[in-house]
């Protein structure tokens, strides 16, 4: 399912437009990004956690020439799966 996908499905269940749903998924995914880049998280009982995850600096390899590489350390943001999200699956 894509993005235009999601906001239809949105829009016709909660019986609004589709202008209505992107708004609101945009303001979700504004909402969430902000609170990661603060450094905090966001738990949404039931479905699961967005948190923000710390990667160390590591030596990497080239694939076409072999050379090792320094790949940088950076954050990455990370999703667990909830208790019930994960009974469905």
């Amino acid at each position: 399912m894509n993005k235009a996908e999601l906001i239809a499905k949105l829009a016709d269940d909660a019986g609004i437009t589709k202008t209505q749903a992107n708004a609101t998924l945009d303001s979700f995914v504004e909402a969430v990004t902000k609170t990661l880049k603060g450094g905090g998280k966001v738990t949404l009982v039931g479905f699961g956690t967005f948190s923000v995850s710390k990667r160390a600096a590591r030596n990497g390899r080239n694939p076409q020439t072999g050379a090792v590489i320094k790949i940088k350390a950076k954050k990455v943001a990370k999703f667990k799966a909830g208790k019930e999200l994960s009974a469905k699956l």
